[in-house]
């Protein structure tokens, strides 16, 4: 049978960042085939720290020097990305009291830790009372339940404020505000919740407001962060007491698909100093935080699976691979995609090769839904050659259904 053959490769945007040598993919200046041989097993997700630590610095140059970054963990919890990031971001952003744990082994201070999420359990509430983290409050009975729990211990809580504002984050890959929404207290509420803080005696530290997120648009992010500093400034005559921190969100998208523009993250970081300029005079005493973990963590992972099979189907070409939408439902497109587009793929031990076919990766599931790449021309490829999967550093093991048809497990390495 003769297979037509694949046109170019549509183009998707800074594919990677990692060295290339003899046509062999490396992270942490390991060649792929070594560092599987070294892992014991594919598939397996590994994550480059000086790519990591790069994206931080890169990040700071841009932004201004007073600004804080922290690291939203729910993004990538590994403990070993975890650590790593505690010497890079001023802190830490935590969704369960599981990630809590993980972040208050890492020599993060307690007092530079903050958790967040719609529902907070009575025993995480305790527990981030007991270890001296900022409760980001997501209702009136989160916050009495919080007055209760401090009652019990004998202790004070940290609180700050999660507003729903009444604006979002246009073009965002996900809206987390404006309208109706499950996350943080409507703006218009918060003077209440903010008296009800000050008669309850609790430790207000300040607000939190994050409109959305995967947002690669420049105008969009500055039109949300003013809009986020000016709501601040205008509650300001309610709090209790001066307003400490203000974490502002983040929003930052990366690129995932052809067509896709990596963030202007230079406009954003020259608007966002003129804006803390002005609100400086008005909140002297708070620090200003955004909140970031795609952006930070995303292009610095890679997911890593071996060809176990190689057919023919009615003219298209199968690479069947022992990894899938277990381990990463993302790059299948089952995780917020409305129309399925490819991932950044490339065949790891023949990158660059110019021998290109057109093929369909699908994972070992029985079910159609496990796509990893979709007529993708890439180097022809052959069974015990490795596929990998770029911009998988979050959102990917921790955020797929593992346990799905009772497959093997993969693994995680920081390189």
């Amino acid at each position: 049978m003769t297979l037509s053959s694949p046109a170019p490769p549509p183009k998707h945007a800074n594919e990677h960042g990692f060295a290339v040598t003899n046509g062999q993919l490396s992270l942490g200046d390991i060649p792929l085939t070594r560092l599987a041989e070294q892992i014991g097993q594919t598939p397996f997700y590994a994550y480059d720290r000086q790519v990591l630590t790069q994206r931080v610095q890169t990040l700071r140059q841009a932004m201004p020097a007073e600004l804080k970054i922290h690291y939203a963990m729910k993004a990538n919890p590994m403990p070993a990305v975890v650590q790593h990031m505690a010497s890079l971001v001023d802190g830490f952003d935590l969704a369960s009291a599981g990630e809590m744990k993980v972040a208050l082994d890492t020599p993060m201070p307690a007092e530079h830790i903050s958790f967040a999420g719609p529902g907070k359990r009575p025993t995480e509430l305790s527990q981030a009372i007991a270890a001296g983290v900022t409760i980001n409050i997501e209702s009136q009975f989160e916050l009495e339940t919080i007055a209760k729990q401090c009652e019990r211990l004998g202790l004070n809580a940290k609180v700050a404020v999660r507003i729903n504002p009444a604006f979002e984050l246009k073009a965002s890959g996900m809206k987390m505000g404006g309208g109706a929404k499950q996350f943080g207290i409507d703006e218009e509420q918060v003077p209440v919740v903010l008296q009800r803080i000050k008669a309850l005696g609790l430790q207000f530290q300040g607000f939190h407001i994050y409109s959305g997120s995967q947002n690669l648009k420049a105008e969009s992010i500055i039109d949300a962060q003013q809009k986020s500093l000016q709501l601040a400034i205008n509650l300001s005559d309610h709090c209790p007491s001066a307003i400490r921190k203000l974490n502002i969100g983040g929003g930052f998208g990366i690129p995932y698909f052809p067509g896709d523009t990596p963030l202007a993250i230079e406009q954003v970081g020259d608007a966002l100093g003129k804006e803390m300029t002005i609100a400086r005079s008005a909140l002297p005493e708070a620090e200003v935080i955004i909140e970031l973990g795609r952006y930070l963590v995303g292009e610095a992972g890679i997911y890593v699976t071996r060809v176990i099979d190689k057919k023919v189907s009615r003219g298209q070409i199968f690479l069947v691979v022992d990894g899938g939408l277990h381990h990463h439902l993302a790059a299948s497109g089952n995780f917020g995609q409305v129309i399925r587009k490819n991932y950044p793929v490339g065949i790891g031990n023949k990158m660059g090769h110019q021998d290109l076919e057109t093929v369909n990766i699908v994972g070992p599931l029985c079910t159609p839904l496990d796509i990893l790449a979709d007529k993708m021309a890439l180097p022809k490829a052959e069974i015990g050659d490795l596929v990998v999967i770029f911009q998988s550093g979050a959102y990917g093991y921790t955020a797929s259904p593992n346990k799905f048809l009772s497959q093997p497990d993969t693994v995680e390495i920081l390189t």
